[in-house]
């Protein structure tokens, strides 16, 4: 039996009792449940009427566990013991955070970078088998990963056809193309949009077949269905949505903290769910995925989550007004880790922040949950949570700057050591002429009251991991909330609130030479091209929109990295 259990204290508590009488009153919950299109307004109608059967997974996805059952074991027999799948956004993030916290391997390529794409492909290639994930059929970063898999497979004599799996929408491009080519399809229930398609094909079969209980995951999200369908005030979905987009003023920062959740990585999910929904109109709620315990501080225009566990597993011999090195922790973290959400927390507790929303669940439950919270801010904010209409417009500068692959770039503000910098978005750099110079004056436009710092970078996630600790020291030196992307997967995150959310972000763009550029099979450009093209776009876009963003191009990768950490490290402090 799954559980699931939301408290607010603070300015979230005072948003729960203005907003769910209401809400229940006008019959919010079941009428999502119910599909009912006409929720967020005359002009979502149209979106939300082929956007919500997200809210019956739990019972109309179980056919698919006895295919994904049949072909795991297909696949072991055929000597399979490694899952690589190629998808962005939802495709990708829901199966990783349901495999880490299953416990079991998968290779998750969302990235362009050659070097990575290269390491996916030459690692254990007999032992491979690849699910290649994309909703519209046409999403260029899957199709470039599946070109180079179909082509390694046939290089090594392996039947590509045996060993890629296609998940898609019924009558997509690729639906046809992989059909007609031998390849295995299963189709994915075409009213569900991708950041909420984690109980769709799309999250439980490179999941199953990786070695997840998907049918467990199932279970527990059909065990909370009619809990969140029920229009009562206890109902968690419209407490927790109503925290997140009912305060006033409105807490647009949402800081999700890890304090013991057992849902590993969940903070990156929540985190697309949200901003891709709810950052649009000039409004919306950035997630800010915490680096660790909870900060030394936060800011007023915070509400901060502490995701806790649902089995009340606590150290009662530990000190918890301190960490593990013995220095003393702020309230937040202690508040996060008392043994329930239900439990009283003192105000004292409270940290700066001012407010606190305190969520337990397993997996599965919590995956229902946040769907429906996000739906229900979505209707406080009076936005659509179900298009996306600023993600294209970077697709389309890429294909734009791809079709001038091999052309000059454009010449640099100037270079210091390994580092080409760049500024767009008006004319803020000044007379910096250092790297350290340049992010201070991009530091200086920072709105102190309800500004964010983005960091996007360019990079390999697995060998560069560390640099994401970048975000909590330009955190602590600048009081404001900083989130860090990982490119090109962040744009079908984040990306939606950079450019449709409110304009107080300044942002930092990290790229670098690859080691060795890659050929994508059957395509004129490679995967450097393509990847150069995708954070030129973007960042095009964002300056269009107004937005300051500094580019800083690794001519030497580990030189001008390091540069990277130093300047992020220091500047603004």
């Amino acid at each position: 039996m799954s559980s699931l259990e939301v408290s607010a204290r603070g300015a979230a508590a005072d948003a729960v009792s203005e907003h769910v009488p209401t809400l229940v009153e006008d019959e919010v919950a079941s009428r999502i449940f119910a599909q009912d299109a006409t929720l967020w307004g005359e002009a979502a109608e149209e979106e939300a009427a082929k956007r919500l059967s997200w809210v019956g997974l739990p019972r109309s996805s179980r056919p698919l566990l006895g295919e994904i059952a049949a072909l795991r074991e297909e696949l072991r027999e055929d000597g399979v013991s490694r899952i690589v799948l190629c998808g962005m956004g939802g495709s990708s993030l829901a199966p990783e955070v349901i495999c880490a916290t299953a416990g079991v391997d998968i290779v998750v390529l969302d990235s362009s970078a050659p070097d990575v794409v290269r390491r996916a492909v030459s690692t254990d290639l007999p032992k491979t088998a690849v699910v290649v994930s994309s909703k519209s059929g046409s999403t260029v970063e899957t199709d470039s990963q599946r070109r180079a898999f179909e082509a390694a497979f046939t290089e090594a004599g392996i039947d590509p056809t045996r060993r890629i799996v296609v998940v898609t929408d019924p009558g997509s491009p690729l639906d046809a193309e992989a059909r007609t080519a031998g390849y295995r399809v299963i189709n994915a229930d075409p009213d569900v949009g991708g950041r909420y398609s984690a109980l769709t094909a799309f999250g439980l079969v490179p999941s199953g077949l990786a070695g997840a209980d998907v049918g467990a995951l199932l279970d527990d999200a059909e065990a909370v269905a009619d809990l969140l369908a029920a229009d009562d005030e206890g109902n968690p979905a419209l407490r927790l949505g109503a925290a997140m987009g009912g305060t006033k003023p409105l807490r647009d920062k949402l800081v999700l903290v890890d304090a013991g959740t057992e849902n590993v990585g969940f903070g990156a999910w929540a985190e697309q769910l949200i901003a891709e929904s709810t950052g649009k109109d000039g409004t919306g709620i950035l997630p800010v995925v915490a680096d660790g315990d909870a900060p030394t501080h936060t800011y007023a225009d915070a509400n901060v989550v502490r995701l806790v566990s649902s089995t009340d597993e606590h150290d009662n011999d530990a000190d918890p007004t301190v960490d593990t090195h013995g220095a003393p922790r702020h309230p937040d973290s202690i508040a996060a880790e008392q043994p329930g959400p239900a439990d009283d927390v003192p105000e004292a507790s409270l940290g700066d922040s001012g407010s606190l929303i305190t969520v337990s669940g397993s997996l599965g439950a919590q995956l229902l949950l946040w769907e429906v919270a996000t739906a229900v801010a979505g209707r406080l904010l009076e936005i659509n949570p179900f298009d996306q209409p600023d993600v294209e417009s970077a697709k389309k500068a890429a294909r734009g700057l791809l079709d001038q692959a091999g052309s000059a770039a454009e010449e640099p503000a100037f270079v210091d050591g390994s580092v080409e910098v760049r500024a767009l978005g008006g004319d803020w750099l000044g007379d910096a002429h250092t790297l350290p110079g340049a992010v201070t004056a991009l530091l200086a436009q920072l709105d102190q009251d309800s500004g964010y710092v983005a960091v996007m970078a360019y990079l390999d996630r697995e060998e560069d991991a560390d640099l994401e600790h970048v975000a909590r020291t330009l955190f602590d030196h600048t009081g404001r909330p900083v989130t860090f992307g990982w490119g090109p997967r962040f744009l079908h995150s984040t990306g939606q609130y950079h450019k449709g959310g409110p304009a107080n972000g300044v942002f930092i763009q990290v790229t670098a030479e690859p080691d060795e550029d890659l050929a994508v099979p059957g395509r004129e450009f490679t995967f450097g091209e393509f990847i150069a093209a995708q954070a030129g776009g973007d960042a095009q876009v964002l300056a269009e929109h107004d937005r300051p963003v500094l580019r800083l191009h690794l001519t030497s990768h580990d030189r001008g990295l390091s540069q990277v950490r130093s300047a992020l490290s220091t500047s603004g402090a």
